[in-house]
Parts: C-alpha cells; sequence; structure tokens
C-alpha cells in the first residue's frame, strides 16, 4: 500500500521481471559472464560457516541480513 501512494506520488511506474522471457539471450549472457568472471570484471562474495551445526543460525542469519554476498555451509 505505501509503495503503490509513493509510485502515483513520483509518477514512477512498477514492472514485473520474468527472465524465461528472455531465454534467446541465455547462451550470449552465460558467455559474456564467464568471460567477465575469467578477467576480474565481475566478482562475487561467498560468506561460508564451517559445520552443519551453524545451519540454524546462519539461515536465521539470512532474514537479518548479516550475510554479505552468498551464504554457505560447508558440511564436509
Amino acid at each position: 500500500p505505501r509503495v503503490e501512494r509513493h509510485l502515483l506520488v513520483k509518477r514512477a511506474r512498477m514492472q514485473g521481471f520474468v527472465i524465461f522471457d528472455h531465454a534467446d539471450h541465455y547462451a550470449a549472457a552465460r558467455r559474456d559472464l564467464a568471460q567477465w568472471l575469467r578477467e576480474g570484471r565481475l566478482t562475487y562474495l561467498e560468506d561460508v560457516l564451517d559445520g552443519i551445526e551453524h545451519a540454524p543460525d546462519a539461515i536465521a542469519g539470512l532474514y537479518r541480513g548479516e550475510n554479505l554476498g552468498k551464504r554457505l555451509i560447508r558440511i564436509a
């Protein structure tokens, strides 16, 4: 409800995005992303926690926004 009011007042527009509508671009996107990753132009962060015993806290932390990047739990 509040978002709609802001959209109206600011004369903004909200539009959904469905990735399947762009399937014809997948091959080129995968190629470009892989190249950028190799070149270091695309980077990512991983937040790795060791041990299954950390799983409950790790999941709760996701909801609290405590992670930066992809949160992973290393089991082995």
